[in-house]
């Protein structure tokens, strides 16, 4: 098969397109086709070294919907042919040593979705939900497991609550909104561009606050009748999380997924007890966290929202779109 393949931590750059033997589904695997994977922020730290437990080659890539192509000894509950999205969380449980989640992300250590075909578990895989094109139902997997995992299963959110998402363009950001307001939420974002804050509004956002050329906190607070959101769902930490303590209303949540601007240089603890704060981490998703956030893409009218689809032999090219952060929506891979 063809396959996008990391040789070394060397940025974009350093994948390769060659051709690489075809996996073998052991029991209770299958082996997928694939039509389309996606990009995630994860992919571009693995390709410059940022990331735990690197090792080489490997096929990159967490999303990707297809058919099924071979069933490994044992399998029952699909067949050969069915068009399925894959679940990039493997092996989820507890773990006591961890005191959280014990789990793998497919495309390290496992061989991932930039390639022709995938292993992965039959458990993995869900039927591809038939009003979606194989780009978007690409694009839903991690993102919108990760958005439904911090809105509803930590986050709690509630039907008439007031939504504050951090950073919105990039792919979990953009599930979060359409999640949340399939929720019955009232949805506020911010971005340090215009032209994604007006995007957002058309997605359904009621409100957006540019973060470069407003103060975003009082701007918050004055939306929400001075008392500020409900639920602050952040995944760009740095000096972001830290004025998200000052936005929540007294008694709000905070859900953290993740930190693309890196640590928080200074945290004020007061203000958490003070304003008798809830903060919250969260990471991937459960089986049950992606069953729930497929069936919400099954049963309403959401659809993901996609920004550029590039070919499978220039993934480099997309990775490095990505990198520029200048995506509204999820980056994804044709294979053909």
């Amino acid at each position: 098969m063809k396959a996008s393949v990391l040789h070394e931590a060397g940025g974009p750059r350093a994948l390769r397109f060659e051709t690489v033997a075809d996996p073998t589904p052991g029991p209770g695997e299958v082996v997928v086709r694939l039509s389309a994977a996606a990009l995630n922020h994860r992919d571009l730290f693995i390709t410059k070294g940022q990331y735990a437990g690197l090792r080489f080659p490997i096929i990159l890539g967490a999303d990707g919907t297809g058919e099924v192509a071979e069933l490994g000894p044992g399998v029952t509950g699909v067949g050969t042919g069915d068009a399925v999205v894959i679940n990039p969380t493997l092996d989820w449980g507890d773990d006591p040593r961890a005191q959280g989640p014990r789990f793998r992300i497919l495309g390290l250590p496992d061989n991932g979705t930039f390639a022709e075909l995938v292993k992965v578990p039959a458990s993995n895989v869900l039927r591809r939900p038939t009003h979606l094109s194989v780009e978007e139902a690409a694009a839903i997997p991690l993102a919108g497991m990760t958005a439904y995992r911090a809105l509803v299963t930590r986050g709690r959110v509630q039907r008439g609550e007031t939504v504050l998402v951090l950073g919105i363009g990039g792919g979990v950001a953009t599930c979060a909104l359409l999640i949340a307001k399939q929720w019955g939420a009232r949805v506020l974002v911010t971005s340090s561009n215009d032209v994604k804050l007006e995007r957002a509004r058309v997605l359904g956002a009621d409100g957006g606050f540019n973060y470069q050329t407003t103060d975003w906190v009082k701007a918050a607070r004055e939306a929400t009748g001075g008392q500020g959101p409900d639920l602050i769902i952040d995944g760009t930490g740095g000096v972001t999380f830290d004025k998200a303590l000052d936005a929540a209303r007294p008694g709000g949540r905070i859900v953290s997924y993740g930190a693309t601007t890196g640590a928080t240089p200074e945290l004020t603890v007061r203000r958490i007890f003070w304003k008798q704060l809830t903060i919250l981490g969260t990471t991937m998703g459960s089986p049950e966290d992606f069953r729930g956030m497929l069936a919400m893409f099954n049963s309403g009218p959401m659809r993901p929202v996609v920004d550029r689809v590039f070919t499978l032999e220039y993934a480099a090219g997309a990775l490095e779109h990505m990198d520029r952060a200048a995506q509204f929506g999820k980056i994804v891979l044709r294979i053909a």
